[in-house]
């Protein structure tokens, strides 16, 4: 569990986060969306320690984060995987290079355990045998996966993905969200998504945060969604005529 108790963020004279309350729950898709500017991406790096906020706490379970020196802060990141929107994978390394890096980092884990927990993150984003390619021999959807693999090598407590389905096609991106769904449940993570994704929303959002101009708007469930008479979020989600005849009829009106 991770809990954002009152966070405040601002640059400046410009308040991008404003009193941000909101617990992110083990075991399940804890989901931040909202437009542009709204102060996701701002959220997500407060709660890996990349921003410090003006005011308030980040608990980590019942660690306050915010509190922590350098050596506290690096315990909690050991139990911290991270996929990034690029997958920002090293380019003159090759796939099992790349998973194995944060074990390098910051284990002292014999050569021969390393390529055992290596070849089973392979094997988990169903990967295995593609050891010794590059990235730029990999689809994006393939490299999305090494990232994946990269993410829960040191098998974290908590996972944070930063638009994971970026730049990738629709049907790939259902794959990348089962998997990371399906991790998430097996190993009781707390997971933490930023994504502008809506197929993400309604497909895995068990948990879901919903930032307008730096405030928390709404929070609920994907089957809360549809109700919702939220009209930021409404706005936000159904945006296309689409997708807005599409709801009238689920809700029968």
């Amino acid at each position: 569990m991770i809990r954002a108790e009152n966070i405040v963020r601002t640059f400046g004279t410009q308040q991008v986060l404003k009193g941000i309350n909101f617990t992110f729950e083990a075991g399940k898709n804890n989901l931040i969306i909202g437009r542009s500017g709204a102060g996701k991406t701002v959220l997500l790096k407060a709660l890996v320690g990349l921003q410090v906020p003006t005011s308030g706490a980040i608990w980590y379970d019942d660690v306050n984060f915010t509190n922590l020196d350098k050596e506290g802060m690096r315990a909690i990141r050991m139990k911290i995987g991270m996929l990034f929107q690029g997958s920002a994978l090293f380019d003159s390394l090759t796939v099992e290079e790349n998973i194995r890096f944060p074990l390098d980092m910051f284990t002292s884990m014999p050569p021969k355990e390393k390529l055992e927990r290596v070849n089973y993150c392979l094997e988990r984003v169903n990967l295995g045998g593609n050891n010794q390619k590059y990235p730029s021999e990999l689809s994006g959807g393939m490299q999305k996966r090494v990232g994946i693999a990269r993410a829960i090598v040191l098998n974290p407590k908590y996972l944070f993905c930063d638009e994971p389905n970026s730049g990738l096609d629709p049907k790939t991106s259902i794959l990348i969200d089962e998997l990371i769904s399906s991790i998430t449940h097996e190993n009781n993570i707390t997971t933490v998504i930023n994504t502008h994704d809506m197929n993400s929303v309604m497909e895995i959002g068990e948990n879901i945060c919903f930032l307008h101009d730096g405030m928390l708007e709404w929070s609920g469930t994907k089957e809360d969604v549809l109700a919702s008479d939220n009209e930021n979020l409404q706005s936000f989600i159904f945006a296309s005529p689409f997708l807005q005849r599409l709801r009238k009829a689920a809700l029968g009106k």
